[in-house]
């Protein structure tokens, strides 16, 4: 099986923003990905980063800063 790997290209300033934001919003690591999951998100732990990814396909965009761990 092929290894996935992230997305080279930073994410948008405005999603990092709605992601932070709810960062702060929930009071668990699964409420947020509940949460980022109501915006069409998910989060996927990939070799030890945090990707996230667009739902339905999971399509990657992006490896989340260090901040979000």
């Amino acid at each position: 099986m092929a290894r996935h790997t992230p997305a080279a290209a930073p994410i948008e300033p405005q999603v990092l923003d709605l992601v932070r934001e709810e960062r702060i919003k929930a009071l668990s690591a699964r409420e947020w990905k509940f949460r980022l999951r109501g915006y069409g998100y998910a989060i996927k732990d990939v070799e030890g980063e945090q990707v996230l990814t667009r739902l339905p396909q999971g399509q990657p965009l992006g490896v989340l800063p260090p901040e979000f761990a």
